[in-house]
């Protein structure tokens, strides 16, 4: 199946409409997930400067000459730099007399101190809340991939499900995770955390080569991107039979994943849904042991707005999509997490992962 085109005409168009509202002459964007939400192309993290120049009138993608070929026509003209040019004074050119200017959050410094310098008598300042404003909420093909990317995940989950854990490596089952990522449709792996046993309580534990034994509670949490949309999922499974506290835990990290997924609606405060699953944790005596936020928003970047978490109280709408994440983490012990991508219907969620929630046993 391919990948939709999206209207980046219509999204320039609205990051113009968003620059006025902000009386802001130019937008800046190099590196990062925003210059491809707006022109398609996805900059290289290179030496040489990648950079799209926006204003009321003007939409330059300013290019290194190489990499121009790789550069899709779009709504915007591409300006292709040779090695004997200097991109920061094309790109002020374009700009010309500009006062306020937005720069992309992902901009390398010394990109951003040459245009500064470059331009002594403009306003600075990140364009962070206005391509946040344009990307939180999905358009119907961002929540298609979405989708498509969530239940290749799932599959993935499935098959870990039937493998024999016991006697690998933390690491050997990471590449595992990895190539059945790329087997089940992403397009790419981006991260897998295996973590087992004691190191189950770091939640963002990176693999080791400690072997996964009998009794361990192995947590497993990994993504891809498919057609440049993320997927993140996590489940958490136990090698052989659980004892008592690890079926609690689990029962207690589920119980409070569900709650906090039916609390998701248009309208709902991300710092209520964040109570909704921390209430339950806390309830069960674990409130110490949860100590990240509920979740976070996905989409081109598998961190992004909104975040769920009991500091935020914007409400959340239809086509915005984030994670639901509770998690306990007994230290030198074990922790367990569960996590699904939901997206805010007119209505109501959408969960887009639908993989078994049960704690499984493996051998």
């Amino acid at each position: 199946m391919e990948s939709p085109r999206f209207d980046y005409a219509a999204r320039i168009d609205r990051a113009r409409a968003a620059m006025a509202e902000r009386e802001a002459d130019a937008l800046l964007l190099s590196v990062g997930p925003d210059l491809p939400y707006l022109t398609g192309y996805e900059a290289m993290p290179l030496e040489r400067l990648t950079m799209l120049a926006l204003t009321p009138k003007d939409a330059v993608l300013v290019v290194p000459e190489l990499e121009a070929p790789r550069v899709e026509p779009g709504p915007f003209e591409t300006r292709p730099w040779g090695e004997l040019e200097d991109p920061i004074d094309i790109v002020a050119g374009v700009v010309g007399g500009a006062r306020s200017v937005l720069v992309g959050d992902h901009t390398w410094s010394a990109f951003l101190l040459s245009l500064q310098d470059a331009l002594p008598d403009a306003r600075f300042a990140s364009a962070g809340p206005l391509m946040t404003s344009l990307r939180i909420r999905k358009e119907p093909d961002e929540i298609g991939l979405l989708r498509r990317a969530a239940h290749a995940a799932d599959r993935v989950v499935a098959r870990l499900a039937g493998l024999e854990m016991s006697s690998l490596t933390e690491r050997e089952v990471a590449r595992i995770v990895a190539d059945w990522t790329v087997e089940e449709g992403h397009d790419v792996d981006t991260f897998k955390i295996v973590a087992a046993g004691p190191n189950g309580a770091s939640p963002h534990h990176e693999p080791t080569d400690r072997v996964i034994a009998e009794g361990d509670m192995v947590i497993i949490d990994f993504g891809g991107r498919l057609g440049g949309y993320c997927s993140d999922t996590t489940r958490t499974f136990v090698v052989e039979d659980p004892t008592p506290e690890q079926q609690e835990v689990h029962a207690v990290v589920l119980a409070a994943q569900r709650a906090a997924a039916q609390a998701v609606r248009p309208g709902a405060i991300p710092a209520e849904i964040d109570a909704a699953a921390r209430r339950i944790i806390e309830e069960a005596g674990y409130g110490e042991y949860f100590i990240h936020r509920t979740g976070h928003g996905i989409g081109l970047e598998v961190h992004e707005h909104p975040y769920i978490i009991e500091t935020n109280s914007q409400p959340v709408e239809p086509g915005m999509a984030f994670s639901i994440e509770p998690g306990i983490y007994l230290p030198g012990r074990f922790g367990v997490r569960i996590e699904d991508i939901v997206v805010v219907t007119d209505d109501g969620v959408e969960p887009l992962n639908r993989s078994d929630h049960s704690l499984v046993s493996v051998g």
